[in-house]
């Protein structure tokens, strides 16, 4: 864990990297040192249908939701929480610049008993690591 979702209106796709921006996100969780690397994925998920406000098409919107495991105390989620944000926020500065944008992002704690995982990249990352 973390698996973290980029939301974004498609209207964002002319102005903002979004493949850098996931990238970006990606690693600003790494670096808080609170996610296992073989974990950690993010991906991007664009809206199509959508308003926003009084539906001036120059709004978009940006969701981060950051979705882990349980058991780490409130301090650092939400260290990580606002490493992340005030990341993808910096990044974000030119876009802010040319029009109207919401950034918001949300940490979830997923059920540990209703969450089942099979996963290899663990291992597969020890292994690099060793040689």
């Amino acid at each position: 864990m973390p698996h973290i979702v980029v939301e974004y209106s498609d209207n964002l796709r002319e102005r903002v990297d979004v493949a850098a921006l996931i990238g970006c996100v990606h690693d600003a969780a790494l670096t808080t040192g609170v996610f296992p690397l073989g974990g950690t994925r993010t991906r991007g998920s664009v809206r199509f249908d959508y308003k926003i406000a009084d539906g001036d098409p120059r709004y978009g919107f940006i969701h981060i939701v950051m979705r882990i495991g349980q058991g780490r105390d409130q301090a650092t989620k939400s260290a990580a929480a606002e490493t992340v944000f005030q990341t993808a926020s910096a990044f974000l500065d030119h876009a802010f610049e040319t029009a109207p944008l919401a950034l918001s992002l949300e940490m979830q704690e997923i059920d540990s008993s209703l969450s089942f995982k099979r996963n290899t990249i663990h291992d597969d990352i020890q292994s690099k690591q060793a040689k």
